[in-house]
């Protein structure tokens, strides 16, 4: 049996830890893993406690069967005749005089700079475009895009949008369907060619910094659809989030987009459609982008 306790740690660690463990009260962790995993967990842990405490209390092989690891400042684990014992740490009577070691400049300086870029986001400077599209399935040799969404960020502040329904020569697959909405009968009474669709995609976007979520996906489609249109290829810069928020976010339970617009409190009434994901996604890019998180 092992328990962890946690205070004032981040939500991405309480989250990461429900993998292993069951949270029986808030920051109190019970579970039962090998001493490998336990002793990889409260490393773990340990890196990513920012300014939490943690304490793990675990099987072990002495007086009183078990044993203590613990962050907490206050507190040392001392050994008494085997017996493992948490000490209060005497604290200095003296005002500690803060910011005189270089941990300290360095983690006040970088504060300060957070505050800034939270304070003062950053300019636009480059017109942002954000692009989803909907498919037949995922093998870009075989699979054809049905429909395209963008939404497009106006230097008034306003976002202009964009939205085709693209015709293909073969039924909709039934899963497709189902996931999306989009169904043959649509595509054939409101679709266009896909030509068409994209000469007006590449007229919307004109020369702005393209953002996807597993933008690499997109890009492969777009590009295979102009290469069968004989158009050229879309020339703009491109920025996929998905990597930025893996790098950032590392104990999601997952990266599906779904998931990381809930973790950054962003709504997407309509999910797998082209043009609402597209607006998540752009609101996503400006969500990092405020955050410091992300430049363009």
């Amino acid at each position: 049996m092992i328990v962890i306790t946690l205070t004032k740690v981040p939500p991405s660690l309480r989250g990461d830890l429900t993998k292993w463990y069951q949270e029986v009260q808030t920051g109190v962790y019970v579970g039962n893993v090998s001493a490998r995993i336990r002793d990889l967990l409260w490393e773990r842990i340990v890196r990513n406690l920012s300014t939490g405490e943690a304490t793990m209390v675990y099987n072990a092989q002495n007086e009183v069967g078990y044993q203590i690891k613990t962050t907490r400042k206050a507190y040392a684990v001392v050994d008494f005749d085997g017996i493992p014992l948490m000490m209060r740490v005497n604290q200095s009577s003296e005002p500690v005089k803060h910011g005189f070691s270089n941990a300290a400049k360095f983690h006040r300086a970088k504060m300060m700079a957070h505050k800034s870029i939270k304070k003062h986001p950053q300019k636009m400077t480059t017109q942002i475009a954000s692009i989803d599209l909907e498919t037949t399935g995922l093998d870009v040799t075989k699979d054809d895009i049905i429909s395209i969404g963008a939404v497009k960020r106006l230097s008034n502040g306003e976002n202009d949008h964009f939205y085709r329904l693209v015709r293909i020569n073969h039924e909709v697959p039934k899963k497709i369907t189902t996931l999306t909405g989009i169904s043959s009968e649509m595509l054939e009474s409101e679709g266009t060619d896909l030509e068409s669709a994209l000469n007006d995609l590449s007229i919307f976007i004109e020369d702005a910094t393209v953002v996807g979520y597993n933008l690499k996906f997109d890009e492969l489609f777009l590009s295979e659809s102009f290469k069968k249109v004989n158009q050229p290829g879309l020339s703009n810069s491109m920025q996929d989030l998905m990597p930025k928020v893996k790098k950032i976010n590392q104990f999601l339970d997952n990266y599906r987009l779904e998931t990381v617009l809930q973790a950054y409190e962003i709504k997407n009434p309509t999910p797998h459609h082209a043009l609402a994901d597209a607006q998540a996604t752009l609101n996503l890019a400006f969500k990092l982008m405020e955050n410091g998180d992300l430049k363009i």
